[in-house]
């Protein structure tokens, strides 16, 4: 089918992830203020959102407690710099495996699994405009590893996120999850249009090879939106690929951590990067006051 190129395009920031990254790189941010901070600074790049994971300020690994959302939604709040909150609602939904052998009982150690109300809380108190549905299970990297995302628990979420005004952005690793989002729209359970993030590149979801990557465009329904970014070296050819495609883009730490062979990177720099790219293609970056519109999203205010 033919291409066609978005004009009008938005940059996400994904700031920190939940990914093992935090001795990897001294800019991976760890407290409340650093990923605020971090935020701030990737919106003043031209980022009009800014997706948010926490961590335990001290040692960096993933945290869900619902403080650190709430400390860093104030901040970035109470900033003088505009930009749509995006908050992850992926977290507690991992089961980690005994030996293959013996796969039961789970391994405590890496096991975190808690229900839906508990996986929202924090989201029905920060209340951001936008916050993620990770459509589907899968296996990751990892081998004895599996994100946990059953149909029953995806409706409960994606009902919970809609009565609260939050708009669901759909996180799909492969197709059969877009197949999935389609389903909960069908069934009202989210409303349309929708907004999805094509997440390629990551073990052992969709490949970030192109033809993959068209595949997952063409499965996205034409009044919805996208976005799309890949992992690693490959985050600014997929700057390039997602406007071409049609759609929107995402860079950040949480996804890639280098700005070129040797050199780390900020987000703010990733922003930047990122800018020039679709600047260069002659599309316009929009903020996120357009991105409200676009979206049918209601700016929060500080609480």
């Amino acid at each position: 089918m033919p291409l066609t190129m978005n004009t009008d395009v938005f940059i996400t920031c994904a700031v920190t992830g939940s990914g093992s990254t935090q001795d990897r790189s001294p800019h991976v941010p760890r407290s409340p203020k650093q990923i605020a901070d971090s935020a701030i600074a990737a919106a003043k790049a031209g980022a009009a959102i800014v997706h948010c994971h926490v961590r335990d300020p001290e040692t960096g690994t993933p945290s869900r407690d619902p403080k650190l959302y709430r400390e860093v939604t104030d901040r970035i709040r109470a900033s003088d710099v505009d930009v749509v909150l995006n908050l992850t609602a992926g977290m507690g939904g991992d089961i980690t495996f005994g030996p293959t052998d013996a796969p039961m009982p789970v391994n405590d150690a890496g096991t975190d699994m808690i229900g839906a109300t508990e996986r929202v809380a924090h989201v029905a108190e920060c209340l951001p405009e936008i916050c993620t549905l990770d459509c589907g299970t899968m296996n990751f990297a990892e081998a004895d590893y599996v994100m946990t995302n059953t149909p029953g628990m995806l409706r409960a979420m994606g009902k919970m996120m809609t009565d609260l005004g939050v708009k669901p952005e759909i996180e799909a690793f492969d197709t059969g999850h877009l197949w999935f989002a389609k389903e909960l729209v069908k069934e009202g359970v989210l409303d349309s249009p929708a907004l999805v993030q094509l997440c390629m590149g990551v073990p052992w979801g969709a490949p970030d090879d192109l033809n993959t990557f068209m595949a997952m465009v063409n499965n996205v329904p034409d009044d919805w939106t996208f976005s799309a970014f890949g992992l690693g070296r490959n985050q600014m050819a997929y700057v390039a690929a997602a406007v071409l495609a049609g759609g929107n883009v995402r860079v950040g730490l949480e996804d890639n951590l280098w700005l070129g062979k040797g050199e780390l990177a900020t987000n703010e720099q990733l922003v930047t990067r990122a800018r020039g790219i679709i600047e260069g293609m002659g599309a316009r970056v929009i903020g996120p006051e357009d991105v409200r519109e676009k979206l049918g999203l209601v700016k929060r205010a500080p609480k």
